[in-house]
């Protein structure tokens, strides 16, 4: 590896170890199912998110739910000084990408077969702590 591509690798490095995380790998719903409760809770605070999502008839709002606590609970591991509630902990990206596809078969009429593909997704929370400055911001945009 070169000089300059390790440079970058580790500087990356740095960064993921300031940032809070949790990761959901090979959940067994659609990605586009889980994109409309992530859609909910992307950029609002924990304590709302958490609210939302406790109160929210989907299936997939339990998983989400579980995966923010976990990035909190990893948020408050790399910051043991600081209270969660006097950060003003938001959530700062939700990724939902898709994981592996199981293929079926399903019988059909006259000798013939339907594949069935049921869909699994992966999801990555990121967990911030929003500072005034930014707090101000957002208030003048909306």
């Amino acid at each position: 590896m070169g000089a300059r591509k390790h440079n970058t690798a580790e500087k990356v490095k740095e960064s993921k170890k300031a940032l809070a995380f949790a990761k959901l790998n090979n959940c067994p719903t659609s990605p586009r199912k889980m994109r409309l409760v992530a859609d909910l809770v992307r950029g609002e605070a924990v304590e709302k998110s958490l609210y939302v999502l406790k109160h929210s008839p989907k299936e997939a709002s339990n998983k989400l739910y579980k995966l923010v606590l976990s990035a909190v609970a990893n948020w408050q591991t790399k910051n043991e000084g600081q209270r969660m509630e006097d950060a003003n902990l938001y959530i700062k990206d939700v990724f939902v990408d898709s994981a592996r596809m199981m293929k079926r078969i399903q019988p059909a009429p006259q000798g013939r077969a339907h594949r069935i593909r049921k869909r699994s997704n992966h999801v990555t929370l990121t967990v911030d702590s929003r500072t005034i400055i930014e707090e101000t911001n957002l208030d003048k945009q909306i």
